[in-house]
């Protein structure tokens, strides 16, 4: 005797169950992932010396969107040097200020979703920011949690394999 065997009925107007992870998601629509080049950005690596014992501390900020953990970052300004715009960015995101660094110390990739839909990949510039005024009322205060947390721990709760890497070996270059 053979044993009885399930047959799956078709979805009567319904839609198949939204895929979970970012892959599965992308994986759907892969036109959106290559049609277009990568966007540039423009993130500030904000650090600053535990004034007890020295230790280095990397500033985080969570994203507005996902409450994901991320350093300061946005789009390229007009009539704004890269380097100027993650100075820009520390200030909006995080009530930082400092004087970024004019060559980039690496970069990452990620995927960002737009308002849209769409998907675009994006290459991120990183400087380096001394930090050397923290201000209580900024541009994006209340919208953002921010951490002071060391390389190991704000490398552990970034998502970007590159960022973690970046971070874990960041050591500041003197003037």
């Amino acid at each position: 005797m053979k044993p009885a065997t399930k047959t799956k009925k078709p979805l009567r107007g319904k839609q198949a169950p939204k895929p979970r992870t970012l892959l599965q998601q992308l994986a759907q629509m892969p036109q959106k992932l290559f049609n277009d080049e990568f966007r540039r950005q423009c993130g500030a690596l904000c650090f600053r010396r535990n004034a007890e014992d020295g230790a280095l501390q990397i500033l985080l900020v969570t994203s507005r969107d996902s409450g994901r953990w991320i350093i300061p970052k946005g789009w390229q300004m007009k009539k704004k040097q890269s380097h100027e715009a993650a100075e820009i960015e520390a200030w909006q995101e995080a009530g930082v200020r400092g004087r970024a660094k004019k060559k980039p110390i690496g970069r990452y990739t990620y995927l960002k979703w737009l308002d849209n839909g769409d998907v675009a990949p994006c290459i991120v510039d990183v400087f380096q920011i001394e930090v050397t005024e923290i201000e209580k009322n900024y541009k994006e205060r209340g919208q953002r949690e921010l951490a002071w947390l060391s390389p190991e721990e704000a490398a552990y709760r970034v998502r970007e394999v590159e960022l973690k890497s970046l971070i874990i070996d960041f050591k500041p270059k003197k003037r």
